[in-house]
């Protein structure tokens, strides 16, 4: 392998297929949240309920996430990422049929939304699942060497799938309507289910198999929390995404403050996507791993100047162009942060790590969409994102100041020790 290879990851046939899986995942799972998003908001025409999408989600999510990590830990995962994607393409299934109008004209605008937030409340379950059995999974086919590059691109194509399914959802509501659109996230799961068939049974590395619940939690958590890098890590995401979620208010800010109807919507939400497909290749070719810690917390300054840019915008492409630079640092932000997990998480405990990773960012985005809808419904739209913004700065400063040693964060040393383990 030569040295700095930004394809070394791509050489290994069922990285590949990981990553088509991944990416169809994630697409669908952001494209189907969208969706819903602007189907709540024309049903009701309220901020909060944005949030109440969020909240539905967040609570299964968070409160299943330390037993999910558990459960993946002592089972395969490709049989267990099976049963996962089965259950979201069937609540995909029924959001599909609550959609369709010739059942719509059937019930109470009340009926659908309570259904909805029913639907999204079960996703929250498969949701606490999904995330640790994938983050495991790549452990297990690629070599440790290769973890580097292979989390660039792992965290690019997420990345790309968490806004390239909101831009293309933005865009398939203005041309085939909410419920074909939901067809699509249909169709995107079936993707995920042929891809994962290419991928071989995996060995359970976890040597405790039959260990105690309560005794197996305690031990994940007590890693995380002793661990600090990856602490400080989690919290300074977590930090980010809950309060700069002022992409759960794109359905407000296109339909009421911009004045730009679903197409705007889908550019505005394709927006971040341009940012994050720049910095998949960029960062490919100029690895992040040197000087991690401060290129981290540069990353999530810059995300919420960002946000606040956006949320005093009253021009459309000034907006556009905030989203755009919001993309290319979550996207700086989420490579460092799944590097690090990746390289300072032992294989046997990877469920477990990946589930409090979860607890802190990945329930975070529905967290965050619910406090964007409560401070808008309280401070008003603009505000609210603003605030969002500031606080993530302020967060990053202090952060910045009392964490020296998170400051002079630096891979390398960690890539030459699996580079010589495996040699």
């Amino acid at each position: 392998m030569k040295k700095n290879d930004p394809y070394a990851a791509l050489r290994f046939r069922e990285f590949n297929v990981f990553l088509i899986l991944r990416f169809a995942m994630v697409f669908a799972w952001s494209m189907q949240f969208v969706v819903i998003e602007w189907q709540v908001y024309s049903i009701t025409k309220n901020a909060f309920s944005l949030g109440i999408i969020g909240l539905m989600e967040v609570i299964p999510a968070v409160l299943m996430a330390l037993f999910a990590g558990h459960i993946v830990d002592q089972k395969e995962k490709k049989s267990l990422l099976f049963k996962c994607i089965i259950g979201f393409s069937v609540i995909s299934l029924g959001l599909f049929l609550l959609t369709w109008p010739a059942i719509v004209d059937d019930l109470s605008s009340q009926v659908i939304l309570y259904a909805i937030y029913f639907l999204v409340f079960l996703g929250g379950f498969v949701r606490s699942f999904i995330g640790p059995t994938l983050f495991s999974l790549f452990s297990l086919i690629i070599p440790k060497k290769n973890y580097p590059n292979a989390a660039t691109w792992s965290s690019s194509v997420w990345q790309m799938g968490a806004v390239l399914g909101p831009a293309l959802a933005g865009f398939s509501i203005h041309w085939i309507g909410v419920h074909w659109s939901m067809c699509l996230v249909l169709g995107f799961s079936l993707i995920a289910l042929i891809s994962l068939s290419k991928i071989s049974k995996k060995p359970i590395l976890n040597q405790k198999i039959g260990e105690p619940v309560s005794q197996s939690l305690r031990e994940g958590v007590k890693f995380v929390f002793n661990t600090k890098i990856i602490l400080g890590a989690l919290t300074l995401d977590m930090v980010a995404v809950l309060f700069g979620g002022a992409v759960a208010l794109l359905p407000i800010f296109a339909q009421d403050i911009l004045n730009v109807g679903s197409e705007g919507f889908g550019i505005l939400r394709a927006a971040p996507a341009v940012g994050a497909l720049l910095m998949m290749f960029t960062s490919a070719y100029f690895p992040l791993h040197k000087n991690a810690g401060i290129k981290l917390l540069a990353a999530i300054f810059g995300f919420g100047v960002c946000i606040i840019v956006f949320g005093l915008s009253s021009w459309f492409w000034i907006s556009v162009l905030a989203l755009f630079f919001s993309g290319v640092t979550d996207g700086i932000s989420m490579i460092i942060r799944q590097t690090i997990l990746q390289l300072r998480t032992p294989d046997h405990m990877r469920g477990r790590v990946a589930s409090v990773n979860s607890i802190f960012t990945g329930s975070s985005n529905e967290l965050g969409a619910f406090e964007s809808g409560l401070t808008a419904k309280l401070m008003g739209t603009v505000t609210a994102v603003v605030f969002g913004g500031t606080m993530t700065l302020i967060t990053v400063v202090t952060t910045g100041i009392v964490s020296p040693k998170f400051r002079k964060l630096d891979l390398q040393k960690d890539i030459e020790a699996h580079e010589n383990e495996e040699a």
